[in-house]
């Protein structure tokens, strides 16, 4: 049964490059937006491709501003100029009105585009690094509404307060090794999180073969379901169309959800 009384949940996607965590996304952030959830879908990897998979024509997602870009707004709020080193600023800036001020909408859905500030991968302690890492928490432990973070391969964005209060850890997966062992490194790091749940999603399944070698590989990991290979999926991707309009992932990603929300309700 669908425990469709859930008025908010917060999830965050991973997976390596090219798995199709993005599909995941777009489609379970229209999901819930079709039923009346008030959805923030935030694209927290650089390689920002989460507007696109949503349906947002490349025109108008050329409009929207990551937020690690906004250099002034940051500034306002924690006191420094991003990109200099050095010098004091708040650690514990106002973000609660950036979803509202800042981002795209979408009927139900509300998108946010990340960015990322120059020195983030290397952990700097730098004001556009703090002011991400501030909203994020916020979107995952203060919201109301549905919140889908589309992440990168690792879960470097979450600090131990934003990790232990989303719902769902999801990576995602092909029939392949290395995807595979991005799952098990992903586990790792969020079990260091205090996260001690993280969910699988399987895509391009290509049949009972493909789905059998990931649930060999997967050790003891919950697979939620599996999304199938298809041509109108990849069709849709070349077409800047959202995988929401292909009735067979729609059907995929629904069944999911059901047993997303049998583990955590």
């Amino acid at each position: 049964m669908v425990l469709c009384y859930i008025k908010k949940m917060k999830i965050a996607i991973t997976g390596k490059g090219g798995v199709g965590k993005t599909t995941l996304s777009a489609t379970l952030a229209h999901i819930y937006a079709s039923e009346g959830k008030r959805v923030i879908a935030v694209d927290a990897d650089p390689d920002a491709n989460l507007a696109a998979a949503l349906g947002i024509s490349r025109h108008e997602a050329g409009k929207i501003r990551p937020i690690a870009e906004m250099t002034d707004l940051i500034e306002e709020r924690t006191g420094a100029r991003p990109g200099k080193s050095g010098g004091m600023f708040k650690i514990n800036p106002r973000v609660d009105d950036i979803p509202e001020e800042f981002g795209y909408k979408l009927n139900n859905i509300t998108l946010l585009m990340t960015g990322k500030s120059k020195e983030a991968a290397s952990g700097c302690y730098c004001p556009e690094n703090v002011f991400l890492r501030r909203m994020l928490k916020h979107l995952v432990v203060n919201r109301d509404e549905v919140v889908i973070v589309d992440m990168e391969a690792g879960i470097e964005h979450l600090t131990r307060g934003t990790a232990e209060a989303v719902d769902a850890f999801i990576v995602v997966v092909e029939p392949g090794q290395r995807s595979i062992q991005t799952a098990h490194t992903v586990k790792e790091m969020a079990k260091g999180l205090g996260v001690k749940k993280v969910f699988v999603v399987a895509n391009k399944v290509r049949g009972e073969e493909d789905l059998n070698f990931i649930k060999n590989e997967l050790s003891g990991m919950d697979l939620l379901g599996f999304i199938s290979f298809s041509h109108d999926i990849m069709r849709s991707d070349i077409e800047g169309m959202s995988p929401f309009n292909i009735k067979t992932a729609v059907e995929d990603v629904m069944k999911i959800r059901k047993n997303l929300e049998g583990h955590i309700g």
